[in-house]
């Protein structure tokens, strides 16, 4: 009842306009930026954290690897230290405690590196940040599930392919800003120019997957940002393991 209830919030109100969704024949493949392979690792930090900035660093090189789908998020919880971090958002933070609870760490901490929602370790050692990628790169897919999403400068098209004896799974849009530079003026990181990457503004769970094929269509106005870029994510349960991701292709 929550995620329908959140769902139907968002395309509601976020959009103000008709969203579709529709089952595809098997017949009908996913085109253009299909992929399967990408390994996500979601980072979640803090401006209000002075052991963070190592791990942003850190994050900032896993761009270069086309393999790779690197995510910033910025956690609220942080804020009292004496700097409220002006990327940070609730559904991050609630994020990362779904995964405190899926992965058994029973907390929550900055900064944090989640990998494909299996795998996590501390965002600045990087060498466990690469144990983890490396791990979620030699995991055995027996079926591969195709997500494409697409974009016409009007609207965004996510189509999901079929997979068999699957869990059920959530499509979640994020809404991505390539690069973000901030000055902190107080805190543990006072005085600091502080950049940061694939800072993950937002995200929303827009429809419900069970296996079988699924479009979705949802006008983009509403959602973009001047230099934004969309992620798809397909993941099983709340927090669980991230079926497959892809970037939105314009």
């Amino acid at each position: 009842m929550r995620f329908r209830a959140r769902l139907l919030t968002f395309l509601a109100c976020a959009f103000m306009a008709p969203a579709a969704s529709a089952q595809v024949p098997e017949s009908v493949a996913p085109a253009g930026s299909t992929s399967v392979g990408l390994t996500v690792v979601e980072l979640f930090t803090s401006q209000g954290c002075s052991s963070c900035p190592p791990a942003d660093a850190l994050l900032k090189t896993l761009i270069k690897r086309p393999e790779i789908m690197p995510l910033s998020l910025a956690v609220d919880y942080w804020d009292h230290l004496g700097w409220k971090d002006t990327l940070a958002s609730p559904k991050n933070s609630a994020r990362q405690k779904s995964y405190a609870k899926s992965l058994g760490t029973g907390n929550v901490y900055t900064p944090q590196v989640v990998v494909n929602g299996l795998w996590q370790a501390i965002g600045s050692n990087k060498a466990d940040v690469e144990k983890a990628i490396l791990k979620a790169s030699q995991r055995v897919v027996v079926q591969p599930i195709a997500l494409d999403a697409v974009s016409d400068n009007k609207r965004v098209t996510i189509q999901v392919g079929s997979a068999k004896d699957t869990v059920p799974a959530t499509v979640w849009l994020a809404i991505v800003a390539p690069s973000v530079d901030v000055e902190i003026k107080r805190g543990e990181n006072r005085g600091k120019a502080l950049g940061y990457h694939n800072v993950m503004r937002d995200i929303t769970p827009i429809g419900m997957w069970s296996g079988k094929p699924m479009k979705i269509e949802l006008p983009l106005s509403a959602m973009m940002q001047n230099g934004d870029r969309c992620a798809v994510l397909l993941q099983a349960d709340e927090g669980g393991r991230i079926l497959a991701a892809v970037w939105m292709t314009p």
